[in-house]
């Protein structure tokens, strides 16, 4: 089943009332259980597609159908408790509040969510089992500042993960952390998929894409090829090589 179905999307900017179409009619679809990565050069709208399809930026034209909802019909109100409720989101720079703990940044999600309707003492378990599945309980008093970028990641992953989201988009969640940290937050991203949750994510690392199900490749606005993992015994080092060689046909 679909979780997501992108129908004849476009996205358009006026810069200096020049018309820039970043987007050209983008059709795809999602399964709920992929996780798809999104690769291309920079400039090519790897972002901006992401952020459209999740409701974090405006379409132009075309329809987005996350669960089977035109989210391009919905209101900014409805939006907004779509991506608080349904979506969970992060980024390449660790957003956080620098006046709250580790652990109230993850609950706060769900202090404003209406979805869950839940005593405090309960968040604040659900968060802790979060923390001690990614391996970072013993920060959870710490200031932001006191976390390594590894761990703040992870942290955001716990914060995207709070109110139990039907999908997680991920904007180059690596790009700001060493290899080490990278394939710390890999491994437990590929843990939540491999549980059940849907991830598109947008990355520039092919080490991080080879850990996905399928790749979908873009150019100048168009989805120019898609790769799709079908030998899920084949080792990390032969998807590496594979996926490797065919963004390379693709001009990589």
């Amino acid at each position: 089943m679909n979780i997501l179905e992108v129908k004849d999307l476009c996205k358009t900017y006026i810069v200096n009332k020049r018309q820039n179409n970043v987007l050209k009619n983008i059709n795809f679809a999602i399964e709920e259980g992929e996780m798809v990565a999104v690769m291309g050069p920079s400039g090519s709208g790897k972002s901006t597609l992401l952020y459209a399809v999740s409701g974090m930026d405006n379409l132009t034209a075309g329809e987005v159908l996350f669960c089977g909802k035109n989210i391009a019909k919905m209101g900014e109100r409805e939006l907004a408790d779509l991506r608080l409720n349904e979506m969970g989101f992060i980024f390449q720079q660790m957003y956080m509040l620098k006046n709250l703990t580790i652990l109230d940044n993850i609950i706060l999600p769900a202090t404003q969510s209406k979805k869950l309707r839940e005593p405090r003492k309960e968040t604040t378990q659900r968060a802790q089992d979060l923390m001690h599945r990614l391996g970072i309980i013993d920060i959870a008093d710490n200031d932001i500042n006191e976390v390594s970028g590894g761990q703040l990641q992870r942290a955001c992953i716990c914060r995207s993960m709070i109110n139990d989201p039907k999908m997680i988009f991920a904007d180059e969640p690596t790009g700001a952390l060493n290899r080490t940290s990278s394939d710390e937050v890999m491994e437990e991203l590929v843990k939540l998929n491999y549980e059940g949750t849907t991830i598109m994510l947008v990355t520039h690392d092919v080490k991080v894409a080879a850990k996905c199900t399928r790749v979908m490749y873009i150019v100048d606005g168009n989805i120019k090829g898609e790769y799709r993992f079908n030998d899920d015994s084949m080792q990390m080092r032969d998807r590496e090589r594979v996926l490797n060689n065919w963004l390379l046909e693709l001009g990589w």
